[in-house]
């Protein structure tokens, strides 16, 4: 007990000798009296007593003022350092303790990019970064050099267990303060450790998990070793071809043409100098020339002979002869970089954007952020993004893919071979942006097409675009195109299935309607005048039964909780718009986004989300993300079922039954699919599913310069036939993955009946013209329908349609010869005033147009694109009012022709107006789509 007793005996003693400083009367005997009062002087006092007495008082109160201060400030002090010792024994408690052999991996990894590999552990290669980097043992680097670093770097290098506490102190409070010099406080070896096992971002966490790693490098490591390992891996500037350089040996071989091994005093003291500011130190430039001022480096150059002449590495002597060496003549002359070039762009850029995206919400996570909220802010999102790259380009992180190198090499080989049929190209003189000249430019009909897993969401392959030395643009992720019809299985046809509202055979009215100004047509302008059942509404991709469904489904208020699980995010304005229905979006969707919401159909009604990304880990194998395993069901299994047997038809006899030419090597009834169109032929799609993949497909312009390039009529049997020959392409290399004999079996609680084919109901009694009419007659039909059964026949017995298109109905069904079923083609505009009658701008065929047959087969003579020659019975005016006479052309859209401007934007466009308005706006109301 006796050392503790001293030690606060000398506490004690020490705050008395500062009260005792404080103290007017210093009298040794009356010490014990120091904090004591002193009695107030009395009426008769003097001045200068009185004076005595409040100096005394105020020096007294100062005096236990700063007792007070300083036992707050101890108190305070010992406070920081408790919680800074619990945090760190945190943190060391937290962090797994690396393996002897895993950080030899990690710090003697020569390749810092990141590895690229394709599916099976099948290398593609490293992330292209202009760093080089030719890794040298320990007895291949001048001991100038090795000198050299250690007195600039760290001095007390051969001294210190990886820190130099007292350091790390100076830096804390400097860092806290913003007083003094900014050194960072960092030892050789912990710097190590952050260029080859950390990030660089400053945090107190970052900084302690440095501190643990760093002793224990040293720990695990000999001096030379770590001195070697940091030579290797740090940073020296530009070499003079413009690359960045990375370890001693490039150093040397860029700057002065000779090895490491052989650099003499001044080179090394140069060398030596870089790693503190290599941007400012080094004497090139980006393009490999020489700086006009080079003498940031040499000054710095002279601090490092210095420092090594101080620490006594050198004599004074070689001090001062290496400062007077010309080392500007030694510098290597302007050199040109080797090009590489090995193919799979679009594979490298994909995978850096999707992995870099990765550890940015990583990264975004582990601080405790909100990453929506950080990626709309830019400041923050690009300090992120900065980081993340840089574990990218300095890590050595091993990304795996999940694309198959096979099956991606032989969708490019079929892609190349049909691209020529996709479409004519375009060739127009345009101003170059760069050089301000005129100059030709050629745009090609591009293409877009994902293949993936339906089970897992793996992207098993894909097509970027027609030449990626031309366009880096990559069509298959990075474009949004509107989707035309393709668009209605999964926002009106599976929702309305899904919530009991239709069945297969439900009637839904295709005739003149318009919604407060909106009139929507088939493709072509078209108006079949009939009910059609739901199977062929779908099929045959007419747009008016689309557009009524999803106005009985209340727009998106029954929608969009499918479109978001199948990983599809629309707007409320967006919803809220009839012209949805058709692909009327604003900005559009991605050919993955396609392929990934329409594989639920073909995984049993549960979405999985796409990714490219199966797995990242360090060098030593530690796995940093694993794509996560997340499922959503989206539709029941009934309505799942109900969906591949309508999309089955849009294959076998709808828009894309010219399939069944031969093209594909298997049976077609196991392919459910769905074409789209937008306006004028601007975008073309297809998405075909089987049990075990799905693969999407587009093709269009991208329109660069503001170009207004359109496909034509046959577009879409390119496309299908483009579609075909890369799926037969995929099947001859893995038909594994097609899973097709896992055809799905029918639900109990899907429920069959056969009903009249006119109706899509049971047989029954209707009241027509004041009596009862019995309703029997006619073919009939098996209907499946989800969890419900079948209902008898009522008047207005379907979905949509007006008295006059039910009274047209029925009294064709009873006999009266009329225009029911009799093709009419609308000349107006798509959107007019909220009070333009239904009746108007409307004419029939004399039968001789019948209903347009399936898309893909045999011509369509009666009607082109922009005007319609034939026979016609007039049921209207034309656009300016004046009779429509037989035999007379007419523009499809009366007086008020398409304008060209309406259109704009290589990738997104927009059409005559918003849905229910009456006026021109940005909404791209699809009406042409099929």
């Amino acid at each position: 007990m006796n050392k503790p007793q001293q030690w606060w005996q000398k506490i004690k003693g020490f705050f008395k000798r500062i009260g005792n400083f404080f103290t007017y009367d210093v009298n040794p005997e009356k010490q014990e009296l120091a904090t004591e009062q002193p009695p107030k002087p009395g009426k008769d006092a003097s001045w200068y007593q009185r004076f005595i007495f409040y100096f005394n008082v105020t020096i007294g109160s100062i005096k236990t003022l700063l007792l007070i201060v300083i036992s707050a400030a101890i108190i305070f002090f010992s406070l920081v350092v408790g919680v800074g010792l619990g945090y760190f024994a945190s943190l060391a408690n937290q962090e797994d303790v690396p393996s002897y052999q895993s950080m030899k991996n990690q710090i003697e990894d020569s390749n810092e990019s990141a590895a690229f590999y394709f599916a099976h552990n099948d290398k593609l290669g490293n992330l292209t970064t202009d760093l080089i980097r030719t890794p040298v043992k320990s007895n291949e680097i001048s001991p100038y050099l090795k000198k050299a670093i250690v007195a600039t770097e760290d001095e007390y290098f051969y001294q210190h267990h990886g820190v130099v506490p007292k350091a790390i102190s100076r830096a804390m409070i400097s860092d806290i303060t913003g007083v003094g010099t900014q050194t960072g406080g960092s030892t050789l070896t912990q710097q190590l450790v952050k260029m080859k096992i950390l990030s660089s971002e400053t945090t107190f966490k970052r900084k302690a998990i440095e501190i643990l790693l760093a002793v224990r490098l040293d720990n695990y490591f000999t001096k030379s070793q770590i001195l070697t390992d940091y030579l290797n891996a740090a940073t020296f500037g530009r070499n003079n071809k413009g690359q960045n350089v990375g370890g001693v040996e490039q150093a040397a071989l860029g700057y002065f043409g000779k090895h490491a091994k052989d650099l003499t005093l001044a080179e090394s003291a140069f060398i030596a100098g870089l790693p503190q500011s290599p941007s400012v130190y080094t004497p090139y430039t980006q393009s490999g020339s020489l700086k006009k001022d080079v003498s940031a480096g040499l000054d710095r150059k002279n601090t490092v002979l210095f420092r090594m002449y101080r620490h006594n590495d050198i004599t004074k002597a070689q001090y001062n002869a290496a400062k007077k060496v010309d080392l500007v003549s030694e510098f290597q002359a302007k050199a040109t970089p080797e090009k590489e070039n090995r193919g799979y762009g679009y594979v490298y850029n994909l995978v850096t954007v999707e992995a870099r995206d990765i550890l940015i919400d990583q990264l975004i996570k582990d601080d405790g952020k909100n990453v929506t909220k950080v990626r709309n802010s830019k400041e923050d999102y690009n300090t992120y993004w900065n980081q993340a790259d840089q574990l990218l380009r300095q890590k050595g992180y091993r990304v795996y893919s999940t694309l198959d190198r096979n099956i991606y090499d032989k969708m490019q080989t079929a892609a190349k071979q049909y691209a020529p049929y996709l479409g004519q190209s375009r060739t127009s003189t345009v101003t170059d942006p760069v050089t301000q000249q005129p100059t030709n430019f050629t745009e090609y009909v591009q293409n877009g097409t994902v293949l993936l897993d339906n089970q897992t969401g793996s992207v098993l392959g894909f097509v970027g675009g027609r030449d990626f030395n031309k366009f880096q643009l990559n069509h298959a992720f990075d474009t949004k195109r509107s989707p035309g019809s393709s668009i209605k299985p999964m926002l009106v046809y599976g929702p309305a299935v899904d919530n009991k509202l239709i069945n297969t055979q439900s009637q839904i009215a295709d005739f003149p309607v318009s919604f407060s100004g909106y009139f929507p047509t088939d493709f072509g302008q078209q108006v079949q005048n009939r009910f059609i059942s739901a199977s062929e509404a779908l099929a045959e991709s007419y747009n008016i039964p689309a557009v009524n469904i999803y106005n009985a489904l209340g727009k998106g208020k029954a929608t969009k909780t499918y479109m978001e699980k199948m990983g599809i995010r629309l707007s409320n304005k967006e919803y809220s718009e009839l012209g949805l229905a058709l692909g009327g979006t604003k900005d559009g969707l991605t050919v993955l986004q396609q392929a990934s919401a329409f594989s639920t159909f073909s995984n049993g009604g549960e979405h999985v989300t796409p990714h490219v990304i199966q797995k990242i880990t360090d060098p030593s194998g530690k796995v940093l993300y694993k794509a996560p395993e997340t499922k959503k069901k989206v539709f029941s299994k009934a309505t799942t079922y109900i969906m591949q047997q309508m999309l089955s038809g849009v294959v076998q006899q709808g828009t894309a039954s010219s399939l069944n030419n031969g093209q594909i090597p298997f049976s077609t009834k196991n392919i459910i699919g769905k074409t789209g169109t937008s306006n004028d032929y601007r975008d073309i799609w297809f998405i075909g599913s089987t049990p075990g993949i799905t693969m999407a497909s587009w093709i269009g312009y991208d329109n660069f310069y503001g170009h207004n390039y359109n496909l034509d009529e046959s577009a879409s049997d390119s496309n299908l036939t483009y579609w075909a020959n890369i799926l037969a392409s995929v099947y001859r290399t893995d038909p594994s993955i097609f899973k097709l004999s896992q055809k799905m079996t029918k639900p109990d609680d899907v429920k069959e009946a056969n009903v009249l084919a006119s109706t899509g109901t049971l047989p029954g009694s209707v009241d027509y013209e004041g009596s009862a009419a019995r309703v029997n007659s006619g073919a009939k039909v098996k209907a499946y329908y989800n969890d419900s059964d079948a209902k008898a026949v009522s008047y207005k017995f379907g979905i949509g349609g007006s008295d006059k298109n039910y009274r047209l109905f029925w009294q064709n069904y009873f006999g009266q010869s009329n225009d029911y079923a009799v093709t009419s083609t609308y000349t107006g505009k798509t959107v007019r005033s909220k009070s333009a009658e239904v009746e108007d701008r409307y004419y029939y065929s004399n039968g001789s147009y019948g209903t347009y047959g399936s898309f893909g087969t045999g011509t369509y003579s009666g009607y082109s694109q922009g005007n319609y020659s034939g026979n016609t019975t007039t049921r209207s005016t034309t656009g300016n009012g004046t009779a429509a006479n037989n035999n007379q052309l007419y523009n499809q859209y009366g007086t008020n022709q398409y304008n060209p401007s309406n259109y704009g934007g290589s990738t997104t466009y927009n059409t005559y107006g918003t849905t229910g308005t009456g006026t021109t706006g940005n909404t791209r109301t699809t009406t042409n789509g099929y």
